[in-house]
This record gives structure tokens, C-alpha cells and sequence, in this order.
């Protein structure tokens, strides 16, 4: 792949209009031909750049959120997830979470988006996760054995799965934070 062709700033706008794309139209009425002609490129640059449109969606995402969770260390469990939480807003995670409720239908229909979004968007979240959870280990804010550490991830990805279904609600900082006192910290006993 010669993915030197494109310098950084064009890769940048072709993945912002493959997420507006994506929100204007879902994953699976989203085409090569749309992206090419919104960004006005060719079909085969697209898909010599990123061989199908599953793994230029998932780039699109994993692009579109900078954030790396095992780069984030302020000394603190809570001061990480704070950390974390600060460098996004209300409006990206609503934006986030509508495109990840329009991916999860075609997720179980697609076995390329599903390994690519595994891939490159789900299990570095968790190893980010797992980084920041080690250093709480590792500093003695939460013991070793503490039966909550294995389900974190599983309790992030629920409070965001869970507030749109129970309460017809977006995912914001608010309710994050206030989870993650409520819940994640008296769970793992910081």
C-alpha cells in the first residue's frame, strides 16, 4: 500500500467525510463511489489507500478520536479518568455514540467491519484501559486481586450501551463521571 501518497491533512478530510457520510446515511448504504465523490478522489485511490470500506471506516473512527488511554498517566486513577473525560465533549461523544449505534447493527453483518473495528478501535481502548488500571495496581490504589478489574471494560461499555436504552439519553461527561464515582471506583475500592 502507498500510503505515503497522501499527505496528512488530506487523509484528515477524507476521514471527516466518511464520518459525515456515516452519520448521513449508516454504514451500509455508505459506498466507495460517495466517498470519492464527496471528497472528490477517485473509487481506486480509496481503495488502494485502504483495500475496503470497513477498514477506511474504522481508520475514519480510530482518527477521529486521539485520545490514547495508556498515554494518560496524572499520577491517579480518578486523575486519569478525569484526564481522559476532559479531552472530549458533549457533543463529540453524542456524535460518537450515534455512529457506534449506527455500526452495531452492521457489525453483526459484516465479519471485515467487526475485525476491524475489534482491531483497531475496541482492543486498543481496552489495553489503554488495562495500562491505566496496571498503574492503579502498581501504585497501590487497587489490590491486585480485586475481582472487580477484569469487568471495567465491560462496565464502561455497558454505562454507554445502557443510558440509551433505560434512559432514552445520550452518553455525556456528566453521566461518565458520575458512573465511574458511583460505580468503576467504589467497584475496583479507590
Amino acid at each position: 500500500m502507498a500510503r505515503s501518497r497522501l499527505t496528512p491533512e488530506r487523509e484528515s478530510e477524507l476521514y471527516s467525510a466518511v464520518l459525515d457520510l456515516l452519520g448521513e446515511v449508516g454504514y451500509e448504504a455508505l459506498t466507495m463511489d460517495a466517498v470519492a465523490a464527496r471528497t472528490h478522489s477517485s473509487k481506486a485511490t480509496l481503495y488502494r489507500q485502504w483495500g475496503s470500506k470497513a477498514e477506511l471506516v474504522v481508520k475514519a473512527l480510530r482518527n477521529d478520536k486521539p485520545v490514547h488511554l495508556a498515554d494518560v498517566d496524572t499520577g491517579s486513577l480518578r486523575g486519569d479518568f478525569l484526564a481522559v473525560m476532559g479531552q472530549t465533549d458533549d457533543c463529540k461523544m453524542e456524535k460518537n455514540s450515534a455512529l457506534l449505534r449506527g455500526l452495531s447493527h452492521a457489525v453483526h453483518n459484516n465479519p471485515d467491519l467487526f475485525q476491524a473495528l475489534r482491531e483497531l478501535l475496541i482492543e486498543p481502548e481496552i489495553t489503554g484501559l488495562g495500562s491505566m488500571l496496571q498503574r492503579a495496581v502498581d501504585r497501590g490504589e487497587v489490590r491486585p486481586d480485586n475481582p472487580a478489574l477484569p469487568y471495567v471494560p465491560h462496565m464502561m461499555i455497558g454505562a454507554f450501551a445502557a443510558r440509551e436504552l433505560v434512559e432514552e439519553r445520550p452518553v455525556d461527561q456528566a453521566f461518565l463521571t458520575d458512573y465511574a464515582e458511583s460505580v468503576v471506583f467504589p467497584a475496583l475500592g479507590v
